[in-house]
């Protein structure tokens, strides 16, 4: 009779071997568990707890994050809190912020260390959705015995990385499961809604980064990536989100040398900037007038003759 392989020897017997890492993710973040940050799987220890005035102060330096980011925190568990699901948000260094826990659950997940002011790094927790993503920056499903450390092989977990508005990784957004018969194929449901929520508190965030701004969506291949522009009153793009600045060859972090608008968003043969500006406010003149040529001129503070010359030469009809 051949005995079990436990989950920790799995884990030290894939650390060990020398093409692991290059064939699994799960393998190489086992890999820099073991190796890099020195874990060892069979560990119970309970994971590190900040206290409330450290937690305090995290909070405090993402305060407009935090503003924006709790309506959507809110959305996100009225879907999933109801399946044995809690919604937890992280700092860039792996500490729990924010969670949304039903009452029945919270005691299953403080028992685990998920909780707010828990350190959820991968150097600390070794392989687990919210370490693992900040790590690798990626979505991601760390599913049961994929953890590292044995004593978290009962949970699941869905992270999708979240970006400031300079482009660098800010938080996780992670949904866990409390559930023993969490399935993989739920967990990619959940997945998706975990996905969007990410993108839509980065949106909002980068929309209050740029509260006088117009902002612009751009098109993207990259359907779960907040693609936006901020534009300012003189047509300079002065902001973009890290997918937007990879499409359009910006530096991927850092504030942005403020540039046309055109220059990203591209124009079609014509008219310059500047005529199609006039050509524009004549349009909206012309249209306000309801036709009347004589009002329109008025409002543009012209002659009527002067507004049928410019209208020729914008090739507007005079009909």
């Amino acid at each position: 009779m051949t005995r079990k392989t436990s989950h920790t020897d799995r884990v030290l017997e894939t650390t060990q071997s020398s093409s692991a890492a290059a064939r699994s993710r799960i393998a190489a973040s086992w890999n820099r568990s073991a190796i890099k940050h020195g874990l060892d799987p069979a560990e119970t220890r309970e994971p590190e707890r900040i206290d409330q005035t450290a937690l305090h102060h995290r909070r405090a330096a993402l305060e407009t994050f935090m503003t924006v980011t709790g309506p959507r925190l809110d959305m996100l568990f009225s879907l999933v809190g109801q399946s044995g699901c809690g919604v937890f948000l992280t700092d860039v260094e792996g500490f729990i912020l924010d969670q949304r826990l039903s009452e029945a659950d919270a005691p299953v997940f403080e028992k685990w260390g998920l909780c707010t002011g828990a350190n959820w790094s991968e150097e600390r927790e070794g392989t687990n959705g919210i370490g693992t993503c900040l790590t690798e920056q990626r979505q991601l499903i760390i599913h049961q015995d994929e953890h590292f450390y044995a004593r978290n092989t009962g949970m699941s977990c869905i992270d999708a990385p979240i970006y400031d508005s300079d482009g660098k990784l800010l938080a996780a957004l992670d949904v866990s499961s409390a559930r023993a018969d969490q399935t993989e194929a739920f967990n990619r449901l959940i997945a998706a809604q975990v996905a969007n929520t990410a993108r839509a508190i980065e949106e909002a965030n980068f929309r209050a980064a740029y509260p006088k701004a117009r902002i612009v969506v751009a098109e993207s291949e990259d359907a779960e990536a907040a693609t936006l522009l901020a534009i300012d009153e003189h047509d300079l793009v002065i902001g973009a989100t890290r997918e937007a600045r990879r499409i359009f060859g910006m530096d991927a972090i850092g504030a942005i040398t403020p540039r046309p608008a055109s220059d990203f968003l591209g124009r079609e043969d014509g008219p310059t900037g500047f005529e199609k500006a006039e050509r524009a406010a004549v349009i909206r003149a012309i249209s306000r007038a309801d036709g009347n040529i004589s009002k329109a001129a008025r409002q543009l503070g012209v002659g009527r003759a002067t507004l049928y010359r410019r209208m020729k030469r914008l090739g507007l009809d005079q009909n």
